[in-house]
């Protein structure tokens, strides 16, 4: 088995250093649950609610957004040019070191 160090910022500014299993086909909004942080995942990692919004803080590359997460960032509130859908960013190696900050819910 193989994790990952991720530091999420939660909408208080506190930095939660959490494991991220690469080999369990998890995504971040799913890590973000396990270790109980405040992403609601109103629509369970479909792309359609725009609840586990997060701003990209380090400098990975995680690919392009796809059409469904970017529909939905479109219609969100409070996006910037590094957010991203917790739900379609897959957990994987690359993601070492990663720091997110979580989008504010209002």
């Amino acid at each position: 088995m193989s994790d990952v160090t991720i530091t999420i910022i939660d909408r208080e500014g506190v930095a939660h250093q959490v494991l991220a299993p690469t080999d369990m086909n998890m995504n971040l909004m799913e890590v973000c649950k396990a270790y109980e942080l405040p992403v609601q995942a109103v629509c369970g990692g479909m792309a359609m609610c725009a609840t586990c919004q997060c701003y990209i803080m380090s400098d990975h590359d995680l690919g392009e957004r796809n059409d469904d997460e970017q529909a939905m960032l479109w219609e969100a509130e409070h996006v910037k040019d590094n957010s991203r859908l917790g739900c379609q960013i897959p957990i994987t190696e690359n993601l070492e070191g990663l720091i997110v900050e979580l989008a504010p819910e209002d």
